[in-house]
């Protein structure tokens, strides 16, 4: 089987790292190459270390922040759309960076607003706790027009904050409903606050299902690391809504 035949079956998720399809694949593989639900929890706990241990470099030297995000971004890209086989050499090495780059961010929302590391990381696990519980209990269940329609949500996003992003740079004008503390901007942060957290419910799908399945062992990296992509943007989101509520 090609090294990349199994990522054609990624397209049940709304997270980018699954955006090819590869429903109509089975794995015949042994034992031993097959991932597993066990090794998926090992590798994320994994990055969630390396990750913790970035974000103490990049507390203590936040200089590194934007570097950190730029390979960060670059290591994303390879791994998603370039080598997926080779997640166990890229996946540790994104949560390093991204690790740094939120150490450094975190910073700098902390000197202004004092706690608001510790609430945005208590509410990250806290939603990833209840979301997990409410998949394993069946209470959210990831149907087909689940998927779609967060999959149309967070293309909607990508392209809002690409605009806003592409206007910061002609004359420092930006979306306000974006940017800005108002009540519809926090209107905004919510809703993108709760897509994030149910995109959670497609990354413990896939893991789930794949180890069912008897995919190839590197999946285990790689959903793995489509997890922390996932976490990663959550608490972004998470630490830019407590920054509204709290300079109101």
């Amino acid at each position: 089987m090609s090294k990349h035949a199994a990522i054609n079956r990624f397209g049940r998720s709304a997270n980018p790292a699954f955006s090819k399809n590869f429903n109509s694949y089975s794995y015949d593989l042994p034992l031993s190459e097959r991932m597993t639900l066990d090794g998926a929890v090992n590798k994320t706990g994994i990055l969630l270390s390396l990750c913790f241990a970035g974000a103490f470099v990049g507390w203590n030297i936040p200089q590194l922040m934007f570097p950190a995000m730029i390979v960060g971004f670059i290591l994303a890209m390879v791994t998603i759309f370039r080598s997926p086989a080779k997640a166990a050499s890229t996946a540790p090495l994104y949560a390093l960076s991204q690790g740094i780059f939120l150490g450094g961010i975190t910073l700098f929302f902390e000197s202004q607003y004092p706690g608001i590391a510790i609430q945005a990381l208590a509410l990250t696990f806290g939603i990833l706790a209840t979301l997990l519980f409410c998949y394993k209990s069946g209470l959210i269940q990831p149907t087909q027009n689940f998927r779609l329609m967060l999959g149309s949500a967070i293309g909607g996003i990508f392209i809002l904050y690409m605009v806003n992003f592409v206007m910061s740079f002609f004359g420092g004008a930006t979306l306000n409903f974006i940017t800005s503390n108002s009540p519809i901007s926090i209107g905004f942060s919510i809703i993108i606050v709760a897509i994030a957290s149910f995109s959670l419910v497609l990354d413990f799908d896939f893991i789930e299902e794949g180890a069912e399945k008897g995919m190839p062992k590197y999946m285990e990296w790689y959903g793995a690391f489509s997890l922390m992509v996932t976490l990663i943007w959550l608490y972004l989101e998470i630490l830019r809504l407590l920054a509204k509520l709290r300079s109101r």
